[in-house]
């Protein structure tokens, strides 16, 4: 099955990968985090990240996310990008990562990245309070924000 590897500033690929449960009620194993913190050594933070993907991957490949295109984090994912069968998505986002857990079985590497990139893009709009108005949702007049 293919495995899924967050890598971002700290705290959000935990936080991330930890907003799962909330939909599936546990973790799966082939699902792992790497927090980024500041003035980390990139080369030691690209050997955890290795090291999280050997010990998830069982060779369908894997899905590398991360948070800002460019940022430390995401060139340590780049790199990861060399490694067979491993696709790396920039922007992630809870939807994309929930759409991953769920779909990841019995599809092909290439075709799951089209379907997450799609439901990345899906899943930023506006709301504006009309929207929250049709449901009686709206807050008071005075003091929200």
């Amino acid at each position: 099955m293919i495995s899924v590897l967050v890598i971002a500033h700290a705290p959000l690929a935990t936080a991330l990968v930890n907003c799962t449960r909330h939909v599936f009620g546990e973790l799966p194993k082939q699902l792992a985090a790497l927090d980024v913190v500041p003035d980390e050594d990139p080369d030691e933070a690209l050997a955890a990240a290795r090291y999280l993907l050997d010990r998830t991957c069982d060779g369908c490949g894997a899905v590398v996310f991360t948070d800002l295109y460019g940022a430390t984090p995401a060139r340590i994912a780049a790199r990861l990008a060399r490694l067979h069968q491993v696709a790396v998505i920039s922007g992630v986002n809870l939807p994309m990562l929930v759409k991953t857990l769920g779909r990841r079985r019995g599809v092909d590497l290439p075709e799951l990245v089209d379907l997450l990139v799609d439901a990345g893009r899906g899943a930023v709009m506006e709301l504006g309070l009309e929207q929250y108005d049709d449901q009686g949702e709206a807050g008071s007049e005075a003091g929200d924000a």
